[in-house]
């Protein structure tokens, strides 16, 4: 697994905070995304995560710092070049509209592939919808889906996005916000698998996750959160610990360690309630 340091960045904050309702939600985060690179993000409920996310891809804006894309301040960017540099699966999608999946997975084209012809947006549609797995619900209403299903047209979309995204740039970065949060393991797997697939491809992709053992497995770069602050970043075999599940997680529980490749997991079942007295 690469190192983020050891490609050059596509996107850097530079100390960014937010502060919302009298609370400081980020503090002085410093992230650096590289093409290429599988960038998983930590930590537990209210760590400050999405809201990090919505500040690096341009949905919050920071009351400190700043968010550089190839050296160009985020803001100065034009809308239409930002939705070609990069995709953004938000953990809770509304739509009040009587979309078909078929319509929503290609809103991910919509204003990036007016140049295409029909047949390759249709063919890219169909290509999105077949890596999530939904390519036999094109037909269905969305809103008649399981929370499951839309999570992986939503993810149907953001693939959509970043091909065609791909004609007029040539660095992108694919941010996921708890994708797989209604999945069952199966389908779990298949959209991390995925989400390193595209990462494979020179895109720069940055999820946030809760489970510990998943994030280990799929992430080159491993960012951890508590309280607004990153506390530590780098390889995930070098930056969990024992240490840090009591500091961030609050939980007494040991790292194991596979002999190959030597990451950490972790095994709840060491977990025991005590029984009532």
């Amino acid at each position: 697994m690469a190192e983020t340091a050891a490609k050059e960045s596509f996107i850097e904050a530079r100390s960014v905070s937010f502060r919302a309702g009298g609370r400081d939600l980020v503090r002085e985060a410093s992230l650096e995304l590289a093409p290429g690179t599988t960038t998983i993000l930590i930590g537990p409920n209210g760590a400050g995560k999405s809201t990090l996310l919505k500040l690096i891809t341009g949905e919050a804006k920071p009351s400190g710092g700043e968010v550089r894309i190839e050296g160009q301040a985020l803001a100065a960017i034009p809308a239409w070049r930002l939705a070609c540099q990069r995709a953004v699966m938000a953990q809770h999608a509304r739509l009040v509209f009587p979309f078909s999946v078929y319509e929503v997975a290609s809103l991910g084209v919509d204003g990036i592939g007016r140049a295409m012809t029909r047949l390759r947006r249709d063919a890219l549609v169909g290509e999105s919808l077949a890596a999530a797995g939904v390519l036999d619900l094109a037909g269905r209403a969305y809103q008649t889906l399981s929370g499951g299903e839309q999570q992986r047209v939503q993810f149907a979309r953001v693939l959509c996005q970043i091909e065609a995204g791909r004609s007029v740039v040539s660095r992108q970065a694919l941010f996921l916000d708890e994708p797989i949060a209604s999945l069952d393991l199966c389908h779990q797997l298949a959209l991390l698998d995925m989400a390193r697939a595209v990462a494979s491809r020179g895109v720069a992709v940055l999820i946030v996750l809760h489970d510990l053992n998943l994030a280990v497995t799929y992430a080159d770069h491993l960012v951890v959160m508590d309280q607004g602050r990153i506390i530590t970043q780098g390889a995930p075999a070098k930056t969990l610990d024992d240490a840090l599940l009591r500091q961030v997680f609050k939980v007494d529980l040991s790292l194991s360690r596979a002999p190959v490749p030597g990451l950490p997991f972790l095994l709840p079942q060491q977990h025991r309630v005590s029984p009532a007295a």
